[in-house]
């Protein structure tokens, strides 16, 4: 497998570097890093993103995330690994990645679970990090990038 090209965050100046103090800042919302992780990791998957859901497992597991859960972020609905709040976050990554596929891309059933167990500032960091995960989805997967090449 061979990309495309270098990623357009690496070839663009300055790109890559707002990239990154977006994430920087998008960790420092006051949610547990294992949360974003799956967050991320779950956009990742719905995107086909091989390249970001490489890089989002493992640094999941340098976050402290469990083979079992990681193994079950895609089924997370049926397995009994996830609290009731990294539910929350991952069913509103799912709503806020599959923006098209219904008239209400995020219901407000989902944001009422995400309310009640995170403040505003939290759901901001959950937010961002679902949007820069998808940027980097649409990057990777438009010029092919490859897992384990890079981080």
């Amino acid at each position: 497998m061979r990309p495309r090209m270098e990623s357009p965050a690496r070839l663009l100046p300055g790109a890559l570097t707002a990239i990154q103090d977006l994430l920087k800042s998008t960790k420092r919302g006051g949610v547990p890093e294992r949360t974003l992780e799956l967050v991320h990791l779950r956009a990742s998957q719905i995107n086909g993103c091989g390249f970001c859901v490489h890089l989002g497992a493992r640094d999941a597991k340098r976050a402290g995330e469990s083979d079992e859960r990681l193994w079950a972020v895609a089924a997370w609905r049926e397995a009994p690994f996830f609290t009731d709040a990294e539910r929350a976050a991952l069913a509103l990554a799912e709503a806020a990645t599959r923006l098209s596929d219904q008239a209400d891309p995020v219901p407000d059933e989902i944001w009422d679970a995400m309310a009640e167990h995170y403040d505003e500032k939290q759901i901001a960091s959950i937010t961002m990090m679902i949007a820069v995960t998808n940027l980097f989805n649409r990057l990777n997967v438009t010029t092919k990038q490859v897992a384990g090449t890079w981080g």
